[in-house]
């Protein structure tokens, strides 16, 4: 059975292989974005946003030790600045339970999702997000959709089309189910109790000679 957690990553499929925590890790992404303006300012407050409450303090003290090695000169301030980075996308990192894997270079490609997500919020117009997802979603279900009709009729043939028949079904219940689930916000089981509940297409009306 397909497992339905890789439905939603097929339909964002301008993130292609990158994941998502390299938004996040870029040096241009909203986290460092963030820390730099926080730094210019020295108000921490701005980046304890994104981490949890037990790993302020670690923060606040980074911060702190980051402006004070930077009073003493630029290549210092350059080193701490960099290790004050690294060291807040680490503990962000931690909070989402996922790995530091390093800070990544700004410019990177993210594909469409992510930078529309981003000028939506900026601009306060989610035209343009529903119609990247619309753009998406509406070729994976018209594909599943004709193939789980086109096979329907083919199921009482013989095994081997009833079962090409029942494989068209299941893939588009999956699909349109493991959507849902991502969309509704709720976690995409890997076996949807609703769906194993049906595990084979109703059974069509026998063909007359006419």
């Amino acid at each position: 059975m397909r497992k339905l957690p890789i439905l939603l990553t097929a339909l964002l499929a301008g993130l292609g292989a990158l994941p998502l925590s390299a938004h996040c890790d870029a040096l241009d992404g909203p986290v460092i974005v963030t820390a730099r303006k926080a730094l210019a300012k020295g108000d921490v407050d701005p980046v304890l946003a994104w981490v949890k409450a037990e790993d302020e303090a670690q923060i606040r003290a980074a911060f702190a030790r980051t402006l004070k090695v930077g009073a003493l000169g630029p290549e210092a301030k350059e080193l701490a600045e960099t290790y004050f980075f690294e060291t807040l996308v680490r503990v962000h990192r931690a909070g989402e339970g996922a790995p530091y894997t390093g800070l990544k270079p700004a410019g990177l490609d993210l594909g469409p999702a992510i930078p529309a997500a981003d000028k939506a919020l900026a601009s306060g117009d989610m035209k343009p997000v529903f119609e990247l997802m619309h753009s998406v979603l509406k070729p994976g279900l018209e594909a599943r959709f004709k193939e789980a009709r086109a096979t329907r009729s083919e199921a009482p043939t013989n095994p081997a089309s009833g079962r090409k028949a029942v494989a068209a079904y299941v893939d588009f219940l999956h699909y349109v189910d493991g959507v849902y689930q991502a969309a509704a916000g709720g976690s995409a089981h890997a076996e949807g109790a609703e769906v194993e509940a049906h595990t084979a297409p109703a059974k069509p009306e026998p063909h007359h000679q006419h």
